[in-house]
């Protein structure tokens, strides 16, 4: 048990740095939070800061979740846990938490789409290409990133039913998928709410 919680707890601090508001703070003045969606997301950086701001802070944000997969894999294998698979999950769930509860800025930030995707593309590379191209194709057609980010949280547990391969570790992930796919999805419900009402923002 010591080591699940170790591990979620490491997550959930690597998640709680919100680069979106440092970045915003520092290169731009002001707290995205304040501006725009008042998001602290790559999305609301773009409309409010510029592209070159929301771009390093996407990249960071991806980087929370691939570092934390990877230090969940690092201490399985120093203390030669069975099941890493499950670690890895912990890492994933709290990582993304932490991105969107970060402790280091009163519990206020982002939806854990970037974050989500790093976890993704490295848990499975496959699964994480396909709904990164599912989610882009969208993005490009609609203008609508919460459309694009919805619709990959939705047909990542779908994937994990079909693909078995090409897992970091290999294991169960059924479960996990549709955990993150769900929490994904309830950050994003006041976007549902406005696409199924037609009135959601476009991201230009």
């Amino acid at each position: 048990m010591a080591i699940y919680i170790l591990v979620a707890l490491v997550a959930y601090l690597i998640g709680s740095i919100s680069f979106s508001v440092i970045f915003t703070k520092k290169l731009a003045g002001f707290d995205v939070r304040e501006k725009g969606s008042k998001n602290a997301g790559s999305t609301n950086v773009l409309r409010t800061a510029g592209k070159k701001i929301a771009i390093l802070t996407l990249v960071c944000d991806i980087l929370k979740g691939v570092v934390a997969i990877l230090f969940a894999k690092l201490i399985g294998h120093i203390d030669n846990y069975e099941h890493v698979e499950y670690l890895i999950q912990v890492a994933g769930l709290a990582v993304v938490l932490g991105h969107t509860f970060p402790v280091f800025f009163g519990f206020k930030g982002g939806k854990g789409v970037a974050t989500s995707l790093g976890i993704i593309l490295l848990t499975n590379w496959q699964i994480g290409l396909i709904c990164l191209v599912f989610a882009l194709i969208l993005i490009i057609l609609t203008r609508m990133v919460s459309l694009g980010s919805v619709a990959a949280a939705i047909l990542f547990p779908v994937l994990t039913l079909f693909i078995h391969e090409n897992y970091l570790v290999e294991g169960d992930y059924r479960i996990f998928g549709i955990l993150l796919g769900v929490f994904v999805c309830f950050n994003h419900r006041t976007n549902i709410k406005r696409l199924l009402k037609g009135q959601e923002n476009k991201i230009f």
